[in-house]
């Protein structure tokens, strides 16, 4: 079992910045990759963003490349993702989570352990 909490969200103006935190305990943090998705209001939840178990290896979805940053510190069972140049779209309640695969899928199905989730408003 792997217990997920995130933190950090927040309402800012459009173009401000935001960091999120995912503090892990439970299960060796180090075993799963952590990916960090959002859902808006009225529309189904997607990913964001992937870091593998060792952090060398990242995904990001379109909308969000050149913006926003995952990075982990394995030592402190955190991950993090960094959020730039925040725009109204990105909205949303961002869950981390935590997959003991090694494919790097941005299907929510295959993630194993989920956090309650943080908002996140960005105002025009």
């Amino acid at each position: 079992q792997v217990q997920l909490v995130e933190s950090g969200g927040g309402l800012v103006q459009a173009g401000a910045s935001l960091r999120l935190s995912c503090a892990a305990s439970g299960r060796t943090f180090s075993n799963y990759a952590v990916g960090w998705f959002r859902q808006a209001p009225g529309k189904e939840r997607e990913f964001v963003a992937r870091i593998s178990r060792s952090g060398a290896t990242t995904h990001y979805a379109d909308s969000v490349k050149g913006r926003f940053t995952i990075s982990r510190d394995n030592a402190k069972i955190t991950a993090y993702l960094q959020m730039n140049s925040l725009k109204p779209e990105d909205t949303g309640v961002y869950y981390c989570a935590a997959d003991a695969s090694t494919f790097p899928s941005v299907a929510d199905v295959q993630y194993d352990y989920w956090g309650q989730g943080t908002q996140v408003t960005v105002s025009s």
